[in-house]
């Protein structure tokens, strides 16, 4: 028993303990959740026998189903659309401004860090701050866009199909780009200066450093924060809530929201759970893609 209890407390058995503890947590509370996610997009559900585990099984039924709906489509193209831009956007400004606090001018840290408000701020609270933002007669952004002669009336966000999605994905990016900035900015600090300093030697203008030193060395943190952009925007479900409510004519509805629309307003748990399924296999996808691109961190 002593030599057991000196394993467990500082030999092996202590790291196994370390490791198994967040493991058994990991399957109890997500692994047989999604087990039983999937299992459903292949059952018959209803309401009646929701809280089964073994229901009539009928395939692809419900995939086939979820693919003839009309709205298949331009919602997932919606989910592109929202992904896509949301990634690029928030990349763009956060890469930008990375480089910018890179720079060490005085008091750079401290201003740096007041961008994280807006990272460690609820969604629902973004979302109904954004809601004035974004409103088509008392709004700020209206009245900026005004002032400098972009516009010449005023834009209705939430309620024009032709806005709708365009401003919740303005928001996921002030959202998000804080984030994008911190994991960049700690990839910069990781570039020797000494290339800067040799280039420079050599007569390399800024854009010539950034563009054969930066963008190169900056590869692997790249491709992770682009990897998390993607895994985290097709989580993203409290701003369309907030927001848009997914309409009007589902004009900025995506795969996350609607989801949660059908399996909780229209009760079709069975197509829902299909949708999720859909999501979670582009989340796996994403996840290799994340773990390729921090193998050599990882390693080092």
């Amino acid at each position: 028993m002593k030599r057991i209890r000196s394993s467990i407390i500082d030999g092996v058995g202590f790291d196994l303990v370390l490791v198994g503890i967040p493991l058994v947590f990991l399957i109890l509370f997500s692994g047989l959740p999604l087990v039983y996610n999937v299992l459903m997009s292949f059952q018959e559900v209803d309401l009646f026998s929701l809280g089964e585990v073994f229901r009539p099984f009928v395939g692809l039924k419900n995939y086939r189903a979820l693919f003839a709906q009309p709205e298949f489509w331009p919602i997932m193209w919606n989910t592109v659309i929202f992904v896509f831009c949301s990634i690029g956007g928030q990349f763009i400004v956060g890469f930008g401004l990375a480089v910018f606090f890179n720079t060490g001018f005085r008091g750079s840290t401290f201003i740096r860090g007041l961008f994280l408000v807006s990272w460690v701020m609820p969604g629902l609270v973004v979302g109904a701050t954004w809601n004035w933002i974004l409103a088509g007669d008392f709004g700020v952004l209206n009245y900026l866009l005004s002032s400098i002669g972009v516009i010449s009336e005023n834009i209705f966000w939430r309620s024009d199909i032709n806005y709708s999605l365009w401003a919740v994905i303005i928001t996921n990016i002030w959202l998000g780009t804080a984030f994008n900035m911190i994991l960049l900015s700690v990839g910069l600090a990781g570039i020797p200066k000494d290339l800067y300093e040799a280039a420079s030697l050599d007569g390399a203008t800024a854009f010539q450093k950034f563009w054969t030193i930066t963008v190169p060395m900056m590869r692997s943190t790249t491709g992770a924060v682009i990897s998390l952009g993607l895994i985290f925007t097709l989580q993203q479900f409290d701003l369309f809530a907030a927001i848009t409510g997914g309409g009007p004519a589902n004009s900025s509805n995506v795969a996350q929201y609607w989801a949660w629309e059908l399996s909780f307003r229209q009760y079709d748990f069975a197509r829902g759970a299909t949708i999720s399924t859909i999501m979670i296999a582009v989340v796996m996808v994403a996840s290799v893609f994340y773990v390729r691109s921090t193998r050599h961190e990882v390693r080092g």
